[in-house]
C-alpha cells in the first residue's frame, strides 16, 4: 500500500479536484441508465463542436484533422472521435467504457394486483446481490415507444414532489426460515416486484368490478403519458434507486452514488476526451451498452459497430484499401476504462492485500481480470505496461497496479478482451470501489481526480 495521496496535494489541485467531483456527482444523478448517459453525453460533446458522422456521410464532405465527430448507436452506446495530424492507420488512443449498470427491468407485461396491490414485475439485470434490493426507495427511468413510433421518456421518483416505488421484505417476528436460506436465496428473482400502489379506482359500475387497483394506475399512467397496458410491451423501463449522488463521509472525500461501475469511468474519460481537443494521433471515447451482461447486442461492445464507425471514418479520410480498419487497430492503444474492487478491512479474507486496489492510492491498472487461472481475461504485455508507466510518471498521474481479489475468490470481466481480440493494445485502469454492485456504490473523489488525469496523459501521449 502507498503513502495518501490527500497529502500530495497542492491548494490548485484541491480546487480542480472538487471541480472535476462535483461536476461528477451532478452527471451521475442526472445519468443513471444508458439511455441519459448517452443523451447527456452528446449534449457535453455538440457544446464542444462535436458533429454526427452521419452528416459527413451524408454530405460526401470528407474529415480532415481537427474534425470532431460522433456515432450514436441506438441511443444507447455513443462513440466520439477527434481526428488526428497524423494518418489514422498509425493508430487510434481509445477510452472505453461501459454505461450499463446492474438494475431491475420492468418484464415486457409487468402490471398485476394482487390482495388489492398493483405491482410491476421485474427481471434483474446483471449481477446483484438480491436481498439489497429490498426496502429501498426505487424509481423509474427509460422509454415507452409507441405504436405510431412516438417516444415517451418516463422519470418517477426523482423529483422531491415524485412519489418513490419499492419492494417489500418479510419482518423479522416472521422470518426465522426465511433467515436460514442461503444468500442468494434469502429473496429470489421473482420475489423482486415492485409495489406501486393500493388505492382502487372509484367505479361507477358494478362495485364487485376486478383489478381496479390496476385499473387505477393505468388511468394515472394515461393521464400523465398517455401509455396504455399494451405500450409496456415496447418499452425499456429500468428500476433504480432513487435520489442524488452524495458526498460520503464527514470529511467529504468520497462520492456515493448509484451506478458508479461504471460511470465513474465514463464520466472521466469524457471530460478528459472533451478536454484535449488538439491531438497527434486520432483519439476516441467508447461509451458502451450491455457490459454487465456479457457486451451482446448491437449496443454492446461485441458488436460491430464500432469498426464500423473506423471504417467510415477511414473512407472519409481517403482510406478505401482493405487493409485500413485492421492496421488502425493493430496500432492502437486503449484504456479499458473500468472500475476496480478496492480493499476493504472488512472483508480481507478475500483480498490479496500486496495486489490490491486501495482508495485514495491513485488510478488503478489491471494487468488482467478474469477469473482463476486467468480465464476470460485480456493479459496486457510487458511492454504496454512499460509505456503507461513511463507515461504517468512523466505527468505525475499516482497510480497502483491491482488484481481482482484472491485467485480463486471469484472475478470479473470487462470489455478489454474484446478490442485486445482485435488486436488492440489494451488494459483495464479505473477507479477503486468499495460496495461494488450494490444499490449506492462508493469510490475516493482523490481517486476519480487522478483517473481524470490519468485519461488525459493516455490521450495526448499514448
Amino acid at each position: 500500500m502507498k503513502d495518501n495521496i490527500w497529502s500530495k496535494y497542492e491548494d490548485n489541485d484541491l480546487v480542480k479536484l472538487n471541480e472535476i467531483c462535483d461536476e461528477y456527482r451532478d452527471f451521475i444523478s442526472r445519468s443513471k441508465i444508458e439511455r441519459e448517459v448517452v443523451c447527456n453525453s452528446v449534449k457535453m460533446a455538440e457544446a464542444c463542436g462535436f458533429i454526427n458522422l452521419d452528416k459527413y456521410i451524408k454530405d460526401n464532405e470528407m474529415l480532415k484533422p481537427g474534425d470532431k465527430v460522433y456515432v450514436n448507436n441506438r441511443g444507447k452506446s455513443l462513440a466520439l472521435f477527434v481526428i488526428g495530424k497524423k494518418d489514422i492507420t498509425e493508430g487510434v488512443n481509445i477510452l472505453g467504457a461501459h454505461v450499463d449498470s446492474p438494475r431491475l427491468d420492468l418484464k415486457a407485461n409487468p402490471l398485476y394486483e394482487d390482495t388489492d396491490f398493483a405491482y410491476f414485475d421485474t427481471h434483474y439485470y446483471g449481477g446483484i446481490k438480491k436481498y439489497q434490493w429490498v426496502t429501498l426507495p426505487l424509481a423509474l427511468h427509460g422509454v415507452v415507444v409507441k405504436k405510431n413510433g412516438d417516444v415517451v421518456n418516463v422519470v418517477i421518483g426523482e423529483e422531491e414532489s415524485d412519489p418513490v416505488i419499492g419492494i417489500t421484505d418479510l419482518l423479522p417476528h416472521l422470518g426465522r426460515e426465511q433467515m436460514k436460506k442461503e444468500a442468494t436465496k434469502v429473496v429470489e428473482g421473482e420475489k423482486l416486484d415492485v409495489l406501486i400502489g393500493s388505492m382502487p379506482l372509484v367505479s361507477e359500475e358494478d362495485d364487485k368490478e376486478k383489478d381496479l387497483v390496476k385499473k387505477n394506475i393505468l388511468n394515472i399512467l394515461k393521464n400523465k403519458y398517455d401509455i396504455e397496458e399494451d405500450d409496456f410491451l415496447s418499452a425499456e423501463i429500468e428500476v433504480v434507486p432513487a435520489g442524488r449522488a452524495r458526498d460520503f463521509g464527514l470529511d467529504r472525500s468520497m462520492v456515493m452514488a448509484y451506478g458508479q461501475d461504471d460511470k465513474v469511468c465514463a464520466y472521466t474519460s469524457l471530460r478528459a476526451f472533451l478536454d484535449v481537443l488538439d491531438v497527434d494521433r486520432t483519439t476516441s471515447c467508447i461509451l458502451v451498452d450491455k457490459e454487465e451482461i456479457g457486451s451482446v447486442g448491437a449496443t454492446g461492445m461485441e458488436s460491430s459497430f464500432y469498426e464500423n464507425a473506423i471504417l467510415e471514418i477511414c473512407s472519409l479520410l481517403g482510406h478505401n484499401e482493405v487493409t485500413a480498419l485492421s492496421r488502425t487497430l493493430s496500432n492502437s492503444y486503449m484504456l479499458s476504462s473500468d472500475v476496480n474492487a478496492a480493499y476493504d478491512p472488512l472483508y480481507a479474507d478475500v483480498m490479496d492485500k500486496r495486489n490490491s486496489s486501495y482508495f485514495n492510492n491513485g488510478v488503478v491498472f489491471c494487468k488482467y481480470t478474469g477469473s482463476g487461472g486467468k480465464y476470460s481475461s485480456n493479459d496486457a504485455d510487458a511492454e504496454y505496461v512499460a509505456k503507461l508507466r513511463k507515461i504517468m510518471d512523466e505527468n505525475n498521474v499516482f497510480f497502483q497496479i491491482s488484481e481482482l481479489g484472491k485467485v480463486d475468490a471469484g472475478g470479473g470481466g470487462t470489455i478489454a478482451y474484446i478490442l485486445a481480440n482485435k488486436n488492440v493494445n489494451v488494459i483495464d485502469c479505473g477507479v477503486g470501489v468499495l460496495s461494488m454492485h450494490a444499490p449506492w456504490e462508493v469510490t475516493s473523489k482523490a481517486d476519480i481526480y487522478e483517473a481524470y488525469k490519468c485519461y488525459i496523459a493516455f490521450l495526448k501521449d499514448a
